[in-house]
């Protein structure tokens, strides 16, 4: 049920709505910058309608859609969602849809909830797991070469950890595009199924 969910994001989680739209509703872990963190949608099926990617300025965006366009991924621009502008919208090898974009709208905090430092969004929320921030995603995926070597060619990922099996098959990998170890990571599906999602982390104060 989508407001038992919201409670759970909210009370448990400690996160903060920022908006809603549609079936939708938008929660910010304390420590982002930008106006939401997450974007929950009610569906009959549980999993990840997309995995958005802020660009670091218009020109990188500008080079990672002129690498995905003709690449038979690309899917096209979109008019952007709730407090971002348009978006590049491709797929992975995998069938997992992703998004591109630059323009964002940074998050205003009420009176009660401003921080008593300039260099915070937002102050302590204090109220439940308290989330900090999106640490990581996890995806399935029928092939992980495939994937790999989309994301270190059209998206300039790193790739910091793997697994290998005897037979040289790849089985899993980890990637980043920051100071990060890992962004995100992928491990095979062993039902050879495409698309499917695992997780996604987030961190907590420790």
């Amino acid at each position: 049920k989508p407001e038992e969910s919201v409670k759970f994001f909210v009370n448990i989680l400690g996160m903060t709505e920022t908006g809603r739209e549609g079936d939708s509703v938008y929660l910010k872990a304390y420590d982002d910058y930008e106006r939401h963190s997450l974007k929950l949608t009610a569906s009959k099926f549980p999993g990840v309608g997309h995995i958005a990617f802020r660009a670091r300025s218009p020109q990188a965006l500008d080079r990672r859609v002129a690498a995905l366009k003709g690449s038979g991924l690309d899917i096209g621009w979109s008019d952007g969602d709730l407090a971002h502008g348009p978006a590049f919208v491709f797929q992975d090898p995998d069938g997992h849809r992703h998004e591109l974009y630059y323009e964002t709208q940074w998050y205003q905090a009420p009176l009660e909830l401003k921080p008593a430092l300039k260099n915070q969004s937002q102050r302590f929320p204090g109220r439940g797991v308290n989330i900090r921030r999106l640490d990581h995603w996890n995806a399935l995926a029928a092939d992980i070469e495939a994937n790999r070597k989309f994301f270190e060619e059209y998206l300039g990922f790193r790739l910091t950890e793997q697994i290998v099996l005897d037979d040289g098959t790849e089985a899993a990998m980890w990637m980043t595009c920051t100071n990060k170890s890992y962004d995100f990571a992928y491990t095979r599906d062993h039902t050879g199924s495409k698309g499917r999602f695992h997780h996604i982390t987030f961190a907590a104060n420790s």
